[in-house]
């Protein structure tokens, strides 16, 4: 079995309105996220032979929702309360709709860094 990630990041704002401590004020974060893959079987022929997927392939899906939706966004704007959890659920989400049939069985999970030392990852309980 193998399982490979892809990081991405963006910068974006967010405050939590539903917190009692620092987190419901205004603040910006240096977001990073991991989207992960796994699947046992590698491509036998072509550009991806010896291969899972093309690190190019998640690029290409990824980047175009990151400059769309989050980066130097307010995130609030696109999640009523955008916590990690919840971002980790969009991602998952809107990445899943963007991959063609044979990528999207292989989507394992998103894992989103809102700081240095603090992550979440989310995947859901059935995988498509």
């Amino acid at each position: 079995m193998f399982r490979l990630g892809k990081t991405f990041s963006f910068e974006a704002s967010h405050q939590l309105p539903h917190h009692d401590g620092k987190c419901a004020n205004l603040h910006g974060h240096s977001w990073r996220f991991t989207v992960v893959f796994e699947g046992d079987l590698l491509q036998r022929e072509g550009s991806e032979t010896g291969m899972l997927l093309d690190y190019s392939r998640i690029s290409a899906i990824v980047k175009p929702l990151i400059a769309e939706y989050l980066d130097h966004r307010h995130l609030n704007n696109l999640l009523l309360n955008p916590t990690s959890e919840a971002l980790a659920v969009w991602l998952y989400d809107h990445i899943a709709t963007e991959l063609p049939h044979g990528l999207l069985a292989l989507l394992h999970s998103v894992i989103v860094h809102e700081t240095c030392t603090s992550e979440c990852e989310y995947w859901p309980t059935r995988r498509p």
